[in-house]
């Protein structure tokens, strides 16, 4: 989590309802504030932007003055008033690690020093408390101190215990219309509408989750990807220089990412449900499937994922699912 870069955002539309309501509330806020929400709705930035105007001298009602000491050493990064408890980003997994006692025994340290002002903890993602660690923020939180605010947040609300959900003042902030995010991608300088609303579905209408899909390599490539696919599992043959070619154009990871947005869409196809991709032709990819085949694929998939965590060789396991891909029977009794 970059702090200072985060804090240096502005705020985003969807977020003023929040904001408004935490700057009335002041000074008299909770000790325990969870900021939460799908990935991309922007809670990280929020928290940020709020711990810098917490921590400013001369507060505004539109942000912090960015000119007080406070300002100039949030901006670097350094305010000894500030602790940052963050989970370890695993690369290979693409997932974070449990956050743990250690790292919660850092923030009692923090909270017993005397200092004049506020003190604010950030802690992302508050859903990877292990349980431990869970069980001693709880005891912090019901004796936090004077002036000190511990800022919680989740992408999934729900899988934090309830112990701690109890304690602390709930902010949704993936309450975004439609109209929010299409003008928020918009300002960002994209203006292809059409493209903008498949971002947005697969987003789950998070704009800034949109705009990573919108610059991600796979998306651009999703069109082409399509049709070489159903050719491949149409005609049978060429695995090797599906695989080959395609490993040349994306990261193993992107393109396990494209494959499970696709067979999410046939799955929907198949359920007559609404698509996310609506731009594409799924005509022919799944008829060449039936549902509990698709599914098979997708569980496929997943199980890849986790393959790849483990060091075995990207090339060689892309090899395999082309081959299964072809192979319809074979990845139904496989998966």
């Amino acid at each position: 989590m970059d702090i200072a870069a985060l804090g240096q955002q502005q705020l985003l539309p969807w977020q003023q309802p929040i904001w408004q309501r935490l700057q009335q509330s002041f000074p008299e806020i909770g000790h325990g504030l969870l900021f939460y929400g799908k990935q991309g709705c922007g809670k990280q930035q929020f928290a940020a932007y709020f711990a810098k105007w917490l921590l400013c001298s001369h507060k505004t009602p539109q942000g912090a003055c960015g000119q007080c000491n406070h300002c100039a050493w949030f901006a670097a990064g350094t305010h000894p008033q500030l602790k940052i408890i963050q989970a370890e980003f695993d690369e290979k997994k693409q997932s974070y690690a449990a956050i743990k006692i250690d790292q919660i025994r850092e923030i009692a340290d923090f909270v017993q020093q005397k200092v004049e002002g506020w003190r604010v903890v950030l802690l992302y993602p508050a859903e990877n408390l292990n349980i431990a660690a869970a069980n001693a923020l709880l005891k912090t939180l019901e004796e936090p101190g004077d002036r000190i605010v511990l800022i919680l947040m989740s992408d999934a609300m729900l899988r934090l215990p309830a112990t701690i959900r109890s304690r602390v003042q709930q902010y949704a902030l993936d309450r975004v219309t439609t109209q929010q995010a299409q003008d928020y991608l918009q300002q960002q300088g994209i203006k292809d509408v059409a493209q903008s609303q498949v971002a947005l579905a697969l987003a789950a209408n998070m704009p800034l989750k949109a705009q990573q899909i919108l610059d991600a390599e796979w998306f651009k490539h999703r069109e082409a990807f399509i049709k070489d696919l159903t050719s491949l599992v149409q005609q049978k043959n060429y695995p090797m220089k599906f695989s080959a070619y395609w490993t040349k154009q994306m990261d193993i990871r992107d393109i396990l990412v494209l494959l499970r947005y696709i067979v999410q869409d046939c799955i929907a196809y198949k359920l007559q449900q609404p698509m996310k991709q609506i731009d594409l032709n799924f005509d022919a990819l799944q008829a060449c499937y039936d549902l509990e085949q698709l599914f098979a694929i997708y569980a496929h998939i997943n199980k890849i994922q986790i393959m790849l965590a483990q060091n075995v060789q990207a090339q060689l396991i892309l090899d395999e699912l082309t081959i299964q891909l072809m192979n319809i029977e074979q990845i139904r009794s496989d998966a």
